[in-house]
């Protein structure tokens, strides 16, 4: 097993992070879409709520278009994939061409979207590409610290969404389990006590999704 720098380690790192999230938003916002064009124009509002991201469009039309694929955007699920992108290309030599491939033609299915009648064609045949990228990266990265790194990344940021969102008990105890199994394969620096004080949120029934998120979005240090 080679030496990973500590900046590439970052990288792998936020790598999984942008590919969970350009890959979650999007089952969201596929789910949202109809409804916010057939039924409630404003339930767009609710969807920025829900990820606490910052409501700045207009209206529906204007979130449908620039959530999707204003660049500029920083909570966009372009800006996020195009995050994605630029670790995975600095990353090639971890990872390997094949895996960065299929990030590439991610990119490619967005910029296709922005074009289409039909985006939500080309937003599953992403998602598709985002799936493919994470199985490949399990079969042909033969270093398993980098697949943890990246899949730290990837459950840490499954698991602040899954807050944020309000998920149920069981999916974000599955989350966490798979969190805690991974960081232990890493050289990450992070908090036990937040691990400890997550657990024990968890054991409520009334769970504290606020001090949760605390603990999730400060784990790191």
């Amino acid at each position: 097993m080679g030496t990973i720098s500590l900046e590439n380690t970052d990288r792998l790192f936020w790598l999984g992070r942008y590919s969970e999230r350009v890959y979650t938003t999007i089952k969201l916002f596929i789910i949202s879409y109809d409804n916010m064009i057939d039924q409630d124009k404003n339930s767009y509002i609710d969807f920025c709520s829900s990820l606490d991201i910052p409501n700045i469009y207009n209206d529906c039309e204007d979130f449908r278009a620039r959530y999707c694929f204003d660049i500029y955007d920083p909570n966009s699920i372009c800006s996020n994939l195009y995050r994605a992108y630029d670790n995975a290309v600095i990353l090639r030599e971890e990872i390997g061409s094949e895996s960065l491939a299929y990030i590439q033609m991610a990119i490619y299915e967005i910029i296709k979207a922005r074009e289409s009648d039909t985006p939500l064609i080309e937003l599953q045949h992403l998602l598709d590409h985002i799936v493919a990228f994470w199985g490949t990266y399990d079969d042909i990265i033969e270093d398993e610290a980098v697949r943890s790194f990246i899949k730290a990344g990837k459950r840490t940021e499954r698991l602040d969404l899954y807050i944020r969102l309000k998920a149920d008990k069981p999916h974000i105890e599955r989350e966490l389990n798979r969190l805690k199994g991974r960081l232990k394969k890493t050289t990450l620096s992070y908090n036990p006590a937040y691990i400890e004080e997550f657990e024990e949120l968890l054991k409520s029934d009334d769970l504290d999704y606020k001090r949760m998120l605390f603990l999730i979005e400060s784990l790191y240090c």
